[in-house]
């Protein structure tokens, strides 16, 4: 599957260079690549956008300064930042949980002051060097793993067997700043059914 779709972004990125709209096509055929791989139904993958953008304006609507992340998975939410009280975390994962198509909320909010922006510009690079070491790992695809990043903590979802998840959660405990690791995962039922 994946050297159909290697074959698929090479063939599209020889067309799209001679017609001229390379730039745009480049991110339209790796983007198609990229959801080819994934163990999401297409639907799915749409509805989770949906599911986030649903939460961050009904949250917003409700709490105009809490800083709120939601993030989609096969349905699943993982909710992280800050709020100011127990009783807006509880609010919060209500107004998530009350949209139609969400099957599970995790909330993972810290009853705390908004974090600063440094501190968030260092869970976007702890991010970014968790996903560059789940390439080419051997173990897991990094198109089936996605890694949220809040106050050190890493959130790994995705649908995996154990036995990737596992592997997802040791490369994501040995990089640098990583101060947790949680598993947020779908397993799927059978080892052998991965791509």
């Amino acid at each position: 599957m994946l050297k159909k779709s290697l074959l698929a972004l090479a063939l599209g990125i020889t067309a799209l260079s001679q017609s001229g709209c390379f730039t745009l096509g480049v991110a339209g055929v790796a983007a198609t690549a990229l959801a080819a791989d994934d163990r999401r139904s297409t639907g799915i993958y749409v509805e989770d956008e949906n599911v986030e953008w649903k939460a961050l304006a009904r949250v917003r609507e409700a709490f105009k300064d809490v800083h709120f992340n939601a993030t989609s998975y096969n349905l699943s939410v993982l909710v992280t930042g800050e709020a100011p009280s127990e009783k807006a975390r509880n609010d919060i994962t209500q107004i998530v949980k009350a949209i139609p198509s969400v099957r599970m909320v995790q909330n993972e909010m810290q009853i705390a002051g908004a974090t600063s922006i440094t501190s968030r510009a260092n869970d976007t690079l702890i991010t970014s060097n968790v996903k560059a070491r789940l390439i080419g790992n051997g173990r897991v695809s990094p198109n089936h793993v996605k890694v949220v990043t809040e106050m050190g903590t890493v959130f790994l979802m995705g649908i995996v067997s154990r036995a990737e998840g596992d592997a997802a959660a040791d490369i994501a405990r040995t990089a640098a700043g990583v101060s947790r690791v949680v598993k947020v995962f779908d397993y799927l039922a059978d080892a052998s059914a991965t791509k």
